[in-house]
This record gives C-alpha cells, sequence and structure tokens, in this order.
C-alpha cells in the first residue's frame, strides 16, 4: 500500500483540509537566503515542478492566511531540502522565515495509484476491529520511522495504542465515513500495555 505523508494544516480564511505541508522551514543555509527545510512529503522530486507555494505560520487559533512564495530553486541535502525563494536574498531574510510551514493546495498533490492512500488522510478516522466489531479509537498520528512498517498512533479511552498499517490486517477504508477497519490478530493491543 503506498503511503504519503502530508499533513493537513489550518490557515486563516482555509479550511484545514486546503492544505498539505510538504516542508518545515529550519534555518538559514547559505548566505543568499536558501532555507534548509525538514521534507514532510513522500515526493521531493515535485518540489521541481512547483514555482508557487505556500507558507504558513505555526499551527494555533490565530494562524495567518497563507503567504504564496515563489520558489527559485531547491536541492536535497542530507535527508532535508533546501529552497531558495524569491526575494529572500540574505541570511537575515531567510531567518524571519524560520519555523514556518510549507504547504500546497490539497488540490496539487501528487496522485496516487488507485489502492493508495495519503497518511494525512488517515488521521482522524475511527479505527475498528473488523474480527470484533470493535472500535478502537481514532488515529491521532502515523509513525513511519519506527519499523519498517508505519504505525498507526490510536488514541483509546485507556491511552494510546500502536497499530502496524500491514495488508496483512485487510485494511478497508472508507474516508468519507471516516473510518477504516482492519482485521487485528487477538492480543496485538495488549502489546501497548
Amino acid at each position: 500500500m503506498n503511503r504519503s505523508l502530508q499533513a493537513s494544516p489550518q490557515s486563516g480564511d482555509s479550511e484545514p483540509e486546503d492544505w498539505v505541508i510538504v516542508a518545515r522551514l529550519v534555518r538559514p543555509q547559505g548566505r543568499h537566503g536558501e532555507i534548509l527545510a525538514d521534507l514532510l512529503t513522500d515526493f521531493p522530486e515535485r518540489f521541481a515542478e512547483r514555482k508557487r507555494l505556500f507558507l504558513l505560520g505555526p499551527q494555533s487559533a490565530q494562524r495567518p492566511a497563507a503567504r504564496a512564495i515563489e520558489l527559485e530553486d531547491h536541492w536535497l541535502h542530507q535527508g532535508r531540502v533546501v529552497l531558495k525563494f524569491a526575494g529572500v536574498d540574505s541570511i537575515n531574510d531567510a531567518e524571519t522565515l524560520r519555523g514556518l510551514e510549507v504547504a500546497i493546495p490539497k488540490t496539487e498533490r501528487a496522485p496516487l495509484d488507485e489502492d493508495a492512500v495519503y497518511i494525512s488522510d488517515l488521521i482522524g478516522c475511527l479505527l475498528i476491529d473488523s474480527r470484533t466489531g470493535t472500535k478502537i479509537g481514532n488515529i491521532a498520528d502515523v509513525d513511519r520511522e519506527a519499523t519498517a512498517t508505519s504505525l498507526l498512533v490510536v488514541e483509546t479511552l485507556s491511552g494510546e495504542v500502536l497499530v502496524p498499517f500491514a495488508k496483512a490486517f485487510q485494511p478497508k477504508i472508507d474516508l468519507a465515513a471516516r473510518q477504516i477497519e482492519m482485521k487485528l490478530p487477538e492480543g496485538l493491543l495488549d502489546l501497548n500495555d
């Protein structure tokens, strides 16, 4: 199952589901306004196709509206990406952007194969054990780095549990209903205690 980590931020007049965060600006990188950023997309090659991106402030109730910015250049650097924006030409200019998130409209995200799903679409869905019909809890996050298989971070009444997002569990995803059914092995949830 192809998965792409894409988070949906909230922005001024836009709804949270209108945006997909593709990078988070970390710090200046160079003397001419270049900025080092953490990649939050499985499609870094798409920066080559994009000239217009949007900058979003930190997530909060008072988050400012998205600000359009032109991408002049980019290159991958040690698992991150360096971005060069038009009009950002010095270390001081780049410093003012530290901590902002780089986003694209959700309508512009990369197309997926028919059986694939964006990870950001899973967040907020109710996880149901199809074997028992038990409602486990809501997916709060997805941990893609802990193991070879992505782990769903599920908030339950008794705390947080981790559930492998594996084809072997026969996931049935209904994004319209905001729920995912998986045939969880007996005792799996007890491993989280």
